[in-house]
């Protein structure tokens, strides 16, 4: 518990042994769930999550927003937290984030990758990417979002109840940020953290999953 509140930290998770381990190992005593959603891997993750006392629920169907979605579905703490499989994301600020979380009077708090990036944490066309597509976003929705595509939240599981959400793909990073920025019974805000590059294969298609991405902000903005 923190703050006498319940933590769930949700892991998606896709052929990240080696990640995935290392990410549990750091996971804070004050989280009371720690669920790993296993998104089809034929590696030894599901296997080495449950070694270490993570819950491991299994999603056949691929996708990152589908695999996040089933997390969700079993989650019980009264705060969710989110990280990758793949150790990019710093287990070590939880705690910082979450007292941010606690004094910031919203009900969702993205960490945001991209004012403190360094030049090796990821390459040039992903951070152009991510730069076009989170102006993308805050132009269509009227909010400055440095970072759309970040994949470390922190909200309370009741926000969950107030959000549409539809993609199962990876446009469901910047489609759960959405729900929370129009939703005034949510409110959202971003905070900096430090992003370390990833460990094992790269999942992410640049190309394909950027336009994907566009088109899917332009679908949402205007119910197409």
């Amino acid at each position: 518990m923190y703050k006498n509140l319940r933590i769930t930290v949700v892991i998606p998770c896709l052929n990240e042994e080696q990640g995935v381990q290392k990410v549990l190992a750091e996971v804070p005593a004050f989280v009371d769930e720690v669920i790993v959603v296993d998104n089809g891997s034929t590696d030894r993750s599901a296997e080495v999550a449950h070694q270490m006392g993570a819950i491991v629920v299994s999603e056949l169907s691929r996708g990152y927003g589908r695999a996040y979605k089933t997390g969700f579905s079993r989650a019980t703490g009264d705060i969710i937290v989110t990280l990758d499989g793949d150790h990019s994301y710093p287990v070590d600020a939880l705690s910082y984030l979450l007292e941010a979380f606690m004094h910031c009077r919203v009900g969702f708090l993205s960490a945001s990758r991209l004012p403190t990036l360094t030049d090796d944490a990821m390459s040039l066309k992903h951070k152009i990417g991510n730069r076009v597509l989170s102006f993308v976003m805050s132009i269509l929705f009227l909010r400055w979002v440095t970072d759309s595509q970040s994949g470390m939240w922190v909200f309370r599981r009741e926000a969950l109840s107030h959000m549409k959400l539809t993609s199962d793909g990876m446009a469901f990073s910047e489609e759960i940020k959405i729900e929370a920025i129009k939703n005034k019974k949510i409110g959202f805000r971003e905070m900096s953290i430090n992003y370390s590059q990833r460990i094992g294969e790269k999942k992410l298609r640049p190309w394909r999953d950027g336009l994907a991405n566009i088109l899917f902000l332009f679908r949402k903005r205007f119910g197409l």
